[in-house]
Parts: C-alpha cells; structure tokens; sequence
C-alpha cells in the first residue's frame, strides 16, 4: 500500500477547543456538530481530540451528535424503553457484551438496509395502480378455477351455466370480480 492511500484512510483529526469550538484539522475550519453528523452519514471516518489534553474524546461527541439529533424534528430513533435499557447495564456484569450486540445488530440492519428499502419500495409500487394485485387476483382465480372443476360432476349434464340456464359459483364469483377489477380502474384512472 502506498503511503498516499495510507494518509487517504486515515480518520480525520477533529480538535475540541476549551470554548467548545471544534477544529477539522484537514480543512482548516471550524466546524460544528451538525458539520460532524453530516461527515458521519458520508462515511467519513474521524476521531475527536480535546485540543489542551489530548484525550480521544471521540465517544462523548458522538453521544452528544445523538442527543441533539433526537432533539429536532421529533425524530426519536431511540425509544425511552431502550435508553432505559441501555441504563441499566451500566455496571452490570452482562454490560460488557452489550456494546458487541449493540455493533453487531446495526452491522446486520445496515447490511440489510438496502434490501429493506427495496422491499418497502415494491411493497408500495405494488398497490398502485394495483398491478401485483391483479396479477395475484389471476393466480387465486386460475386456482380457485380448477378447483371448481373438481365439483362440476354435482351438477346435472348442461347447467354448469350457460346452456342450462344456470350460473356456476365461479362464473357468478368471476362476475363480481370483473365488476371490481372495473370500479378500480375506474378509481386509479380518476387519480
């Protein structure tokens, strides 16, 4: 690896000024924590300095991105139940496995994050203009059909409808159904 892509991977320093002032050492400008959450959703990767000690301070900010986070908008990703959860393992003996569990569970809902939003979109794409429901009413009906076929010896020769004057259950039941399948089109026309 070249020293070029090295330097690429490295996280950014950001330092923590006494006054609360934050310093993006890459760029040369301050920013702030709304700066800091955006850098987070583009995957940029950085690290949080206090400017006077050195400590990595990382952790604190990053809770402190959440705190502000949950506060605007009413957007609450965290349900009072599980801040409370969380809570209680602090000192637990079981808490050291919860920061694991914690990496672990977003890991896996963020691998399948994109599957989820595919789903979702075929989900809703589907009950306009009511294509995947048509095509499953087709099913069912081609189904339903050829189970009716099994009945058609109970009925006396000529009348399982048309010829004798009387209507099958399916043929009344496909009736009803054409009528529906009518009134949606008319109602997604209309949108």
């Amino acid at each position: 690896m070249s020293e070029a892509n090295t330097a690429a991977q490295a996280p950014i320093t950001i330092k923590k000024y006494a006054n609360r002032r934050l310093y993006n050492t890459a760029t040369s400008s301050y920013v702030t924590l709304d700066h800091l959450a955006q850098m987070v959703k583009e995957g940029t990767d950085f690290v949080v300095y206090d400017a006077k000690s050195g400590e990595d301070i990382t952790r604190s900010v990053l809770t402190q991105i959440i705190v502000e986070e949950e506060g605007k908008n009413g957007q609450n990703l965290l349900p009072i139940s599980f801040l409370r959860q969380i809570i209680g393992f602090y000192g637990d003996s079981l808490g050291g496995l919860v920061p694991r569990y914690l990496e672990h569970a977003m890991s896996s809902f963020q691998r399948n994050e994109e599957q989820m939003r595919h789903y979702m979109q075929n989900a809703l794409d589907g009950l306009f203009p009511f294509n995947s429901f048509e095509e499953m009413s087709k099913q069912n009906m081609a189904f339903f059909e050829s189970a009716m076929k099994m009945f058609a010896p109970f009925y006396p020769p000529g009348t399982e409808g048309g010829a004798g004057g009387m209507i099958s259950p399916f043929e009344e039941m496909q009736a009803r159904i054409n009528q529906l399948q009518s009134q949606l089109a008319e109602l997604t026309k209309k949108k």
